[in-house]
Parts: structure tokens; C-alpha cells; sequence
């Protein structure tokens, strides 16, 4: 038995590594493009974007995920988006957003004096944001940005309300079928092996990230 349920569980994961890994590798560049735009001199686009991260930040992602699966069907009234495809326009803006304000942070953390330095110097301003600016707002942003991925895990548990069939859905249908709680309780040793998984990765990337000190 225990073999039946490691396997589906291992389906489920791979749905839920689908979603984290999906979601990761588009809303980290959309998030850098977002924060530029919540620092832009155009006060119109300035203000769009920063009412935009403050909607999506203020509201529960779970409410997002229903809104961008049933949404377009009730008011356009046009086919049922995609399942899996649903769940990544949901998580992908609203992570964008949570990284566009981590990015943010970490740029205007940079003193304005060494920028006004690369400039007397002779540096473009691109120059002086990829060689001095950006190197270390790398360094600044991981511990915060290590946080949300971690939580990012976490919250891929939600594509079950869409009956997407992350790990959790399988565990949960154990309790349907057969009676049985334990897969459940079973799901939380590969949130825990992946979520240490990353901790490690991210406390070796902290270590190695040690210039600027």
C-alpha cells in the first residue's frame, strides 16, 4: 500500500513541481519589468502599476486563482480556460508582484552617491546599474526573495480549488476511496524534503554571495 500511494503522491508532486517551476521562471523577469515601471518618472504608469501590486498584494490568492478560471467565462462568457494554465496566469501575476516590491526594495536600498560616483567617473547609467547597482541588490534580495520562493511551495497547494491534481488533491482522494488519512499526513515529507531542499541551496548561495561585506 504504502508503494500505491508514493507513486500517485509522486504524480501530484510533479504537478506541484510544474506549477513552483513555471511560476518561478516567469514572474522573476515580469516582477524585475514591474518594479521598474513602480519607479518610473511617468507618474500614469508610475501610479497604474503600484495600484495594481496593491490590489493583487491586498486580496488572497485563492480569490485570484477562482476569479482568473471563472471569471472570463461569466463575463465574456467564453470557454473554461485550461486548468494547469489558469493556476500559472494566477500565480504568475500575483508572485510578479510580490517580487516587483522585494526588487524595488533592494534598488532603492543602493545609495544614490554611488551612482552619482559611476557618473563622474565616466559610466553610462546601464553600466553603472548591471557592474555596481544590480551586484548588489542581488546580494540584498535573496534572504527575502528565498522567503517567497519557500512559500511559493506552500501555496501550489491551493491549484486543488480548480481540481488541478497537485500532491495534496491525491492524498486528499486516499480519504474518498479508500478511508485512509495517512497519505495525507504522508504529502507534508515532500513539502518538508523540498522546501529543506531549497533552504540549503539558498543558505549556499548566501555563503557564496559574500562580496561587499
Amino acid at each position: 500500500m504504502l508503494y500505491t500511494v508514493t507513486v500517485e503522491l509522486l504524480k501530484g508532486f510533479w504537478e506541484t513541481f510544474k506549477i513552483f517551476g513555471c511560476t518561478l521562471l516567469l514572474a522573476l523577469p515580469i516582477g524585475l519589468i514591474m518594479s521598474f515601471g513602480s519607479m518610473s518618472k511617468f507618474k500614469p504608469l508610475k501610479w497604474l502599476i503600484k495600484t495594481f501590486i496593491w490590489i493583487i498584494r491586498g486580496t488572497p490568492l485563492m480569490l485570484q486563482l477562482l476569479i482568473v478560471y471563472y471569471g472570463p467565462g461569466l463575463i465574456f462568457h467564453w470557454d473554461l480556460m485550461e486548468r494547469f494554465s489558469a493556476v500559472l496566469v494566477a500565480f504568475v501575476i500575483n508572485y510578479s508582484c510580490y517580487f516587483s516590491e522585494i526588487y524595488r526594495g533592494g534598488i532603492q536600498s543602493i545609495a544614490v552617491g554611488q551612482q552619482e560616483a559611476g557618473l563622474v567617473l565616466g559610466m553610462t547609467k546601464s553600466q553603472i546599474f548591471f557592474k555596481v547597482t544590480l551586484l548588489q541588490v542581488v546580494k540584498r534580495i535573496v534572504p527575502p526573495m528565498s522567503n517567497e520562493i519557500i512559500t511559493l511551495v506552500k501555496d501550489t497547494s491551493l491549484a486543488r480549488i480548480i481540481a488541478v491534481y497537485e500532491i495534496i488533491f491525491m492524498g486528499q482522494n486516499f480519504i474518498k476511496s479508500d478511508g485512509l488519512i495517512w497519505p495525507l499526513f504522508y504529502t507534508a515529507v515532500f513539502y518538508l524534503a523540498f522546501c529543506g531542499l531549497l533552504t540549503l541551496i539558498f543558505g549556499a548561495i548566501e555563503k557564496k554571495m559574500s562580496y561587499f561585506n
